[in-house]
């Protein structure tokens, strides 16, 4: 039997996939509390949200009441107070480790004490933000991956500080939104899936640099050949360029191993704002 149920969500950050994981619990039911620093950030999340909600009513994904009760449950504001009453909180804030040890610090003093508090990091493992809380046995990683309204699975990372009721309360939690739940009972930088797709990527940016092809071919090589969804650098694009760029920085801190460091071209591209589909332009232009 699983303590504590989860009844209300809160989640920190109104980017895309802040914004995107709010509506997928609101869409089962769960009250939510969406929360950002900036007002016009959470203005844009919800603009964005009705846009992809009414693609979906007009695919026949979604009905109009199964929307209209979604946003019921969804709430947004800029008070960080609003998750004290929030059963799971989970962040997805910039991918840098003192914002999110700050964050969840503060979080940690507001919540309830059976709370448990979750990163949707895809990199940064929870062992490096827990002790910035007074429960570390309830920090784990909640790890969506883009978008969060599609794509089905959700990793749960258990860190050597998270109880086995923290994990088991998050693991079904996930299977209680309709998602598919899968169980890391070590922590390890990046997960299964990036851990795998970072390895593809790596070589991807390898053949562009050393003109083997350009990314147009690689991306296509890739749907076509090897029957991706998506290419690589479409990819990179979809997700920020500036994501990939923090993402490698912080694993390059941690291993001091130069092959971790951000590709060249990846970080000329974030140097001149080049951060993909969300500017216009990455990889690709984009009307």
């Amino acid at each position: 039997m699983i303590s504590n149920p989860i009844h209300k969500v809160a989640v920190i950050g109104a980017g895309a996939m802040g914004s995107q994981i709010a509506m997928v619990c609101a869409l089962q039911g769960y009250p939510v509390f969406l929360n950002d620093l900036k007002e016009e950030q959470l203005q844009q999340a919800k603009e964005e949200l009705e846009k992809r909600m009414r693609r979906s009513v007009e695919k026949n994904r979604l009905t109009e009441q199964q929307v209209q009760e979604a946003f019921d449950h969804l709430t947004m504001g800029t008070s960080l107070s609003d998750v004290h009453d929030a059963d799971l909180v989970i962040e997805a804030v910039v991918e840098k480790l003192d914002v999110k040890r700050s964050l969840f610090k503060q979080l940690d003093e507001i919540t309830a004490p059976g709370a448990i508090l979750a990163t949707n990091s895809s990199t940064i493992v929870s062992s490096k933000i827990a002790d910035a809380t007074s429960r570390p046995e309830q920090v784990c990683n909640l790890h969506f991956f883009n978008p969060p309204l599609v794509m089905e699975l959700v990793e749960v990372v258990k860190g050597p500080h998270t109880s086995e009721d923290t994990a088991q309360r998050a693991f079904q939690f996930v299977k209680s939104i309709n998602k598919t739940p899968v169980m890391l009972q070590k922590e390890i930088s990046g997960f299964i899936a990036n851990r795998i797709l970072g390895k593809l990527m790596d070589e991807a940016v390898f053949l562009l640099e050393n003109g083997y092809a350009t990314h147009e071919e690689i991306d296509t090589v890739c749907t076509k050949a090897l029957n991706h969804p998506i290419g690589p650098f479409s990819l990179m694009d979809l997700t920020g360029l500036d994501v990939n760029y923090f993402v490698r920085m912080q694993r390059f801190e941690e291993s001091g191993d130069e092959a971790d460091r951000p590709a060249k071209i990846v970080e000329e591209k974030v140097n001149k704002g080049e951060l993909g589909r969300k500017t216009g332009k990455g990889f690709y232009q984009y009307s």
